[in-house]
């Protein structure tokens, strides 16, 4: 790509190359990103083949098939390259004709890509077969040497776990776990998520994290709705003290009167307190802030095709 790019003026050439950058940084992630960048690129430079292809996979990216084809052609026309040969028959796919893919899978272009390009049609070939209702020769389609093989490549956790899925897809669950934990054990860094998959046909139940979290606050809230209670029952037990005491305090008048002395003359010097505890005792709790349980929050929230492998 930086020979290409020497074609062009120098401040031209940074500039595009800063889009092309983006595109690689964004494109799994923001592929809508990805695309505006390719855009720009495109249109600064729309002569060199690096600039069509990274727009090619910008539009593939994004699901637009027909754009996403005819830039890897135009690609392929400036270098006379087949190695766009398999993604450009996955977007043949992409436009539901997966016909046409399978012929491209028998095109003299396929004998020239090197494995991993090989096995990439492999892929997309099974795929189109599934797309026309084939599953069993989609199978076949995807049984090779590669398959077999006990070395990883860098094909190999996809290839697996395209195995898995047709197999699982055919009702052959036993088989297709079997390739689903072989994916996984290829799978290092995780392309795909065979995990899952195998996880699932375990019976393992996967819980939502927000869920945990909404639950995780219902019992705070409850437990301060608690803590309100316990400070009612408090109260409850004051008014019961403060009953008590004035029993006591009847008692000592009746006793006074019958030792002779005037109820009118007889002065407790704690009855202001008293009265001043009961009144506030027996107020009522509106003057306590009440508390309101907030609400909870809404949940938060790749575009973009995943490739031909992931179709199969």
């Amino acid at each position: 790509m930086r020979q290409e790019l020497q074609s062009l003026p120098k401040g031209l050439a940074t500039d595009v190359a800063r889009n092309l950058v983006m595109v690689a940084k964004l494109i799994d992630e923001d592929p809508e990103g990805a695309y505006g960048y390719s855009r720009v690129a495109l249109r600064l430079a729309s002569r060199v083949a690096a600039v069509r292809e990274a727009a090619g996979f910008a539009a593939y990216a994004n699901e637009k098939y027909s754009e996403a084809l005819a830039e890897f052609r135009a690609a392929r026309r400036m270098t006379g390259s087949a190695e766009l040969w398999p993604v450009m028959a996955d977007c043949e796919r992409g436009l539901g004709r997966p016909e046409k893919a399978l012929d491209m899978a028998g095109e003299p272009e396929v004998q020239r890509l090197d494995k991993a390009g090989q096995v990439e049609m492999r892929l997309v070939a099974a795929g189109a077969r599934r797309d026309m209702g084939q599953l069993d020769a989609a199978i076949v389609t995807l049984q090779s040497p590669e398959l077999a093989s006990n070395s990883v490549q860098p094909w190999t956790a996809r290839l697996r776990y395209a195995y898995a899925d047709a197999l699982l897809e055919a009702g052959r669950e036993g088989e297709a776990r079997e390739w689903f934990a072989k994916a996984v054990e290829a799978d290092k860094d995780h392309s795909t998520n065979a995990s899952d998959r195998l996880a699932e046909l375990d019976g393992v139940e996967f819980v939502d994290a927000f869920d945990e979290d909404e639950d995780g606050e219902e019992g705070q809230d409850g437990e301060e709705f608690a803590a309100g209670g316990r400070v009612e029952a408090s109260d409850g037990e004051d008014e019961d003290d403060a009953d008590d005491d004035l029993d006591e305090d009847e008692d000592e008048v009746r006793a006074a009167e019958a030792a002779g002395v005037d109820g009118a003359e007889y002065y407790d010097p704690d009855d202001e307190e008293y009265e001043e505890e009961t009144a506030a005792a027996a107020k009522p709790a509106l003057d306590q802030p009440l508390f309101v349980a907030p609400d909870a929050g809404p949940e938060a929230g790749d575009k973009g095709d995943e490739s031909g492998a992931d179709k199969a």
